[in-house]
C-alpha cells in the first residue's frame, strides 16, 4: 500500500464497520470520526509552548503530522482494508502503481502549516474518498474550533460544531451586492490581483488552509479563485465537500478538477464557486 509508518492498533469502532457496504455514505461518519480523533492527536501537540518556524524533522509541527498521519491511517486501514491509502506522510508511490487504484483515500495529516506556525487556528484535517479521479466523499475537520465539514455525492453535505448535533450546509446563490470572495491568508499574487479587478464589485473573505472551500460550502462566500500551485491532498476532501454543498471546482479550462490522473500530484490552477450559473472563468 505504499504506507511506510508504523501503524497504530486500530480502534474498535472502525472495525465493527467493516461488515457494512462499502457507499461513500456508509463510509462518511466512520471517516468523521477517524478526522476528529486525528485532530486531537494534533492539539495534544498544538497547546503545549512551542516555539516553530518551519517544519523541521523534529519541530512540533513535524510531530504534530505524523501523530494525525499514524492515527488515521490505522483507522481507515481498519475500516477499508482493502483501500490503497495516498498520504502527503507517506513515501513516495510510483505513478504506475498509483494508476491501478480505482478507489483510493487521499489524506492530509494536516493542512495548514503556516497556519499553524503562526497559531491562528485554521488549519485541518483532510480525508478524502477519491473514485474513478473523482473526490466523492471529503471530511475537512478544524481541530482548534472542533468544527467539522463533510459530505458525500448524493447525501449532502453538513457542518458538526464540537458535541453539538450536525447541520446541513449548503451554498449560495448570487446577490445583487458584492461578489464575496475567499482568498488566502498566507498566499496572495498579482495573479489572483488582475482577476479581482476584472471581477469588479468585490469583498475578500481571508481564510487559510482547504477551509477557503468551505466558507463557500456553507454560504459565506461566492467564490474561491486559486491561481497558485496546491497538491492533490490539499484539496480533494475540501471539494468533495463543496460539491456535496451544490458548488464546484473547475480548471481554468472549465474542466472538473480531477485526481491521479498524472504523474505529478499537483494541481492545475482552478476556481471553486458557489453558484454555477456564471462563468467564473471570464475574469482570467
Amino acid at each position: 500500500m505504499g504506507i511506510i509508518v508504523p501503524l497504530t492498533p486500530p480502534h474498535e469502532h472502525y472495525g465493527a464497520q467493516l461488515l457494512m457496504p462499502q457507499t461513500p455514505e456508509s463510509l462518511l461518519r466512520p471517516a468523521l470520526d477517524i478526522a476528529r480523533a486525528a485532530g486531537d492527536e494534533i492539539l495534544k501537540i498544538y497547546e503545549t509552548d512551542f516555539d516553530v518556524e518551519s517544519k523541521d524533522d523534529d519541530s512540533p509541527l513535524t510531530a504534530a503530522d505524523m501523530a494525525s498521519h499514524r492515527t488515521i491511517v490505522a483507522g481507515l486501514e481498519a475500516l477499508t482494508p482493502d483501500l490503497p491509502i495516498l498520504s502527503e506522510e507517506s513515501g513516495e508511490i510510483p505513478f504506475e502503481t498509483r494508476a491501478q487504484w480505482p478507489r483510493y483515500w487521499l489524506v492530509d495529516p494536516l493542512d495548514g502549516t503556516k497556519e499553524f506556525i503562526k497559531r491562528n487556528g485554521q488549519f485541518t484535517v483532510n480525508i478524502a474518498l477519491i473514485d474513478g479521479h473523482r473526490p466523492v466523499l471529503g471530511v475537512v475537520h478544524v481541530p482548534v474550533t472542533q468544527e467539522s465539514y463533510f459530505g458525500c455525492a448524493g447525501a449532502g453535505a453538513f457542518l458538526k460544531k464540537g458535541g453539538a448535533e450536525e447541520a446541513p450546509i449548503q451554498t449560495a446563490s448570487l446577490s445583487s451586492g458584492p461578489v464575496r470572495v475567499v482568498g488566502s491568508r498566507s498566499h496572495r499574487g498579482q495573479s489572483l490581483d488582475n482577476y479581482l479587478e476584472r471581477l469588479g464589485d468585490h469583498e475578500l473573505v481571508p481564510m487559510g488552509s482547504s477551509l477557503k472551500f468551505c466558507v463557500v460550502a456553507r454560504g459565506d462566500a461566492d467564490v474561491y479563485p486559486r491561481l497558485g500551485l496546491t497538491s492533490e491532498w490539499d484539496t480533494a476532501a475540501a471539494q468533495a465537500v463543496l460539491e456535496a454543498a451544490g458548488g464546484g471546482v473547475v480548471t481554468l479550462e472549465g474542466e472538473p478538477l480531477d485526481y491521479n490522473a498524472k504523474a505529478d500530484i499537483l494541481n492545475p490552477f482552478f476556481i471553486a464557486f458557489a453558484d454555477g450559473s456564471r462563468d467564473w472563468t471570464q475574469y482570467l
